[in-house]
């Protein structure tokens, strides 16, 4: 009766005013699962959030918005009634379910038998009475936007960015800075800080100096290649940006790896990063590392250091060693993903650290992977039979081995360009202690046995490319196997750890491998030992070295006495080179 009186009232004051405009009914609704959710704000104001099953007719779910309309609008006039006058007010009827009807884009009226997950499609409008809802299905939405705690001036930001049906690349992205405050006075009183928007609309964002002490904020509005935007999120820095180091270790390096290789030629780095469950012990800041400064250290302070090193190598494959859970799903997934890098993170049994390996996407796709971890191959994998036969005669060797939780991550990429070339990436860390020289070589014994069942039996003769941090000198019996492709059963390292835990065993391996970095007179350099421990070895009847990125001098090494440093955020130097197919 009111909306009839309201209507004729709105006729003699003259034409109506401009329809408002189209409110939002939100419909989720993925493959994965069984329901399909619908949310929207009936015209009383309240909220709905429905989950319907995706076969259900849709005539049922119009039928319970129009039920739920009527009793809104009941409530409604009830409320009315009481802030009325007092007096007996007149007979009302009970209110009226509106008419709901959902029409397609096209404007087509959709049949009340037509199941959920086909009815509601994405710009279809629901009809509730005179109000209109714009239908958005799996409208892009944000479901995680986070800055890191530590901000240095120089330093790129790299936002962690998930995402619901959107990508990262297609999100919209303002940056802000805190207004300072002006000279001799205080800011302004209000709710908050003032924001000046920055010149910035892009994913990363590097701060000045001219932004110390300044706090930053990030809008981000997801978006995905369909030219679809949800509803925009902000998120401000817990801490004001700080001042950086200065020049760094790496800045020099920079110089040769300003650009992505070409086609036919591939980058690749590997490198032992010093997982931070090593890095803030007792024994590491008194006895391994008393000469860094505690302050570079700290987690958040070296992971800023090491996404400027890594996204300025501009690489298309990194291996990265010592790389705890934690690091990689918040800290250098998410900046390597803004950099063009897919990342893969195989973590250790029994630790909270592991290795990963990062591709960038546009050269190269994941064809699949075969990660393992050496204790359980050894035992599980016929592959290894021969091996775990042999060693069962030295039963002290055999259980040292089924002891370490090392694990061998290896994926098989495809040139995006060029289908027909395709490569076998290796990563590992091999057994630490100095005098576990016989365990290593059982390690890289099961390692490239597993590698030439990926690399020659299930893809045959695809070039391999094997990183890490194998803990061995190129003096060592596992450097020589590598390289030679056997290793005699009177090796000096058979006794590295006495003849208590002697072993015997001549091995042999297919691979004509080259280590593509030569042997640098260190990549390791702590206060009480330097050497060369880490390699890129190459499979050399397919690929050649195009050039070699130099390492640091040893002036810039020694700057802080030894790594890490303020300067630095590893005790390993990183390798990188140039590679192209033959």
């Amino acid at each position: 009766m009111w909306r009839r009186l309201r209507s004729a009232l709105g006729r003699l004051r003259g034409p109506p005013a401009a329809p408002p405009a189209m409110e939002r009914a939100v419909v989720r609704c993925v493959p994965s699962e069984p329901k399909l959710t619908l949310r929207l704000v009936l015209p009383d104001g309240s909220a709905r959030h429905m989950q319907r099953d995706k076969a259900e007719p849709l005539g049922r779910v119009l039928a319970r918005i129009a039920a739920n309309t009527a009793k809104g609008n009941a409530k409604a006039a009830k409320k009315s009634k009481k802030a009325r006058a007092a007096g007996a007010p007149a007979e009302e009827a009970p209110a009226e379910a509106p008419a709901v009807l959902l029409f397609s884009r096209d404007g087509e009226a959709v049949a009340e038998d037509v199941p959920n997950a086909a009815a509601w499609q994405d710009g279809a409008v629901l009809h509730i009475g005179e109000a209109r809802y714009r239908v958005e299905r799996n409208r892009p939405t944000l479901t995680e936007l986070r800055l890191p705690r530590s901000l240095l001036a120089g330093f790129p930001v790299c936002p962690k960015v998930n995402t619901e049906f959107a990508v990262p690349q297609h999100c919209l992205f303002r940056w802000y800075r805190e207004q300072r405050p002006s000279a001799g006075g205080e800011a302004a009183a209000g709710d908050g800080p003032d924001w000046v928007e920055t010149a910035v609309a892009e994913r990363v964002f590097i701060p000045s100096n001219a932004l110390v002490g300044l706090r930053l904020k990030l809008q981000c509005t997801p978006g995905d290649g369909a030219q679809r935007y949800g509803l925009p999120r902000e998120v401000e820095s817990s801490g004001p940006v700080e001042a950086g180091p200065g020049a760094c270790i790496f800045d020099s390096r920079h110089v040769y790896t300003r650009k992505v290789c070409g086609e036919g030629s591939v980058r690749a780095v590997t490198y032992n990063i010093l997982a931070d469950i090593y890095a803030q012990t007792e024994y590491s800041r008194t006895v391994l590392y008393p000469y860094c400064a505690p302050y570079a250290l700290e987690l958040d302070y070296r992971q800023n250091l090491l996404k400027k090193e890594l996204a300025g190598y501009s690489a298309d494959l990194i291996c990265l060693q010592e790389v705890d859970k934690s690091v990689f799903v918040d800290s250098l997934a998410p900046a390597l993903d803004a950099f063009g890098l897919e990342g893969l993170f195989k973590i250790k049994e029994k630790q909270h650290e592991g290795l990963a390996t990062f591709y960038r996407k546009d050269k190269f796709s994941l064809l699949s992977q075969h990660d393992i971890a050496f204790s359980e191959a050894l035992l599980s994998d016929p592959v290894h039979k021969e091996l775990c036969d042999k060693l069962a005669k030295y039963p002290l060797v055999q259980e040292k081995v089924l002891q370490r939780s090392s694990v061998l991550q290896v994926s098989v990429l495809q040139s995006t360009s060029d289908p027909s070339r395709k490569v076998c990436v290796a990563n590992t860390h091999l057994y630490w202690h100095p005098k576990g020289g016989h365990i290593r070589l059982v390690q890289i014994s099961i390692a490239l046995s597993h590698i030439k069942h990926v690399a020659c039996d299930l893809y045959p003769s695809i070039p391999v490319i094997f990183c890490g941090d194998f803990n061995s000198t190129p003096s060592s019996g596992t450097y020589s196997f590598i390289n030679s492709g056997s290793i005699a059963e009177d090796h000096k390292d058979w006794v590295s750890n006495g003849e208590e835990e002697k072993c015997n065993m001549p091995l042999s391996h297919p691979f004509k491998l080259l280590s593509a970095c030569g042997e640098p007179a260190y990549t390791n350099y702590v206060g009480g030992f330097h050497g060369c421990l880490d390699y890129i070895f190459i499979d050399r009847n397919s690929l050649e070295v195009e050039q070699v990125i130099p390492l640091p001098s040893h002036e810039e090494v020694t700057t802080h006495q030894a790594l890490p440093s303020v300067s630095h955020p590893s005790d390993h130097i990183a390798l990188i080179c140039d590679l192209k197919w033959k």
